[in-house]
């Protein structure tokens, strides 16, 4: 369902991804865990198209199309409601008019956007500009998900929901590369993990049963700090 064949990549003399690999079928989920600096934001921006690295290649099933997004900028317009982007996002994405409906009214009630809805994005709290690129990135349904630090700006309540969205859309078969510092959400949803620093995965491998403090013990060994 997405692959990624030798990857690399470098700013200048700084090496930001050094022959990354790997391959995600349906339902799987990699989380990937890594200090600032190791290379986590490109590899995802790699995957999704947005960075054309200098070697290696990317496959997607279904196209870039195939993809939802959520990096480090919301991709909402500011002057826009929520439901408004969510529609203009679903329109890019040829989500036919009855389903994006409903699609809209089931990610603003899912993510707790309900008294949001028609108000403008940049009148969001930063939590809940967060919550509605979240709803942008799911608009069209899509069968392979990457996600840079989705959790950040949520308060509790919503990022346990998040899990619980990503958890039920894993179940359903969707693939998801997670790039999160947040360990125990990390762990509750990865099958695959993998640990990065300059560039390259020093660890990767079924999570099997670990939980959240074996794998930082074990990320603390391998990558070092915490």
């Amino acid at each position: 369902m997405l692959w990624a064949r030798d990857l690399s990549h470098a700013f200048g003399a700084v090496r930001a991804l050094d022959g990354i690999s790997f391959t995600l079928d349906r339902g799987q989920t990699l989380v990937i865990f890594g200090p600032n600096g190791a290379g986590k934001t490109t590899l995802l921006r790699a995957l999704a198209g947005l960075v054309r690295p200098a070697r290696g290649a990317v496959g997607v099933d279904g196209g870039r199309r195939a993809i939802g997004w959520i990096g480090h900028q919301s991709q909402l317009y500011g002057h826009l409601t929520v439901a408004e982007n969510l529609h203009f996002w679903g329109t890019l994405y040829d989500v036919p008019a009855g389903e994006l409906e409903r699609r809209t009214d089931e990610l603003v009630a899912r993510l707790g956007l309900e008294a949001r809805a028609g108000q403008r994005v940049r009148t969001l709290s930063r939590g809940e500009t967060q919550r509605a690129a979240i709803a942008r990135a799911l608009i069209h349904d899509p069968p392979v998900l990457l996600l840079d630090e989705p959790f950040t700006g949520l308060d509790r309540l919503a990022a346990d929901e998040l899990g619980r969205l990503l958890g039920e859309l894993a179940s359903r078969g969707r693939a998801t590369v997670l790039v999160t510092h947040d360990v125990e959400e990390g762990t509750e949803l990865a099958s695959e993990v993998a640990f990065m620093r300059a560039g390259r995965f020093v660890a990767y491998g079924p999570r099997g049963a670990r939980d959240a403090a074996t794998l930082t013990a074990a990320y603390r060994e391998v990558v070092g700090g915490a």
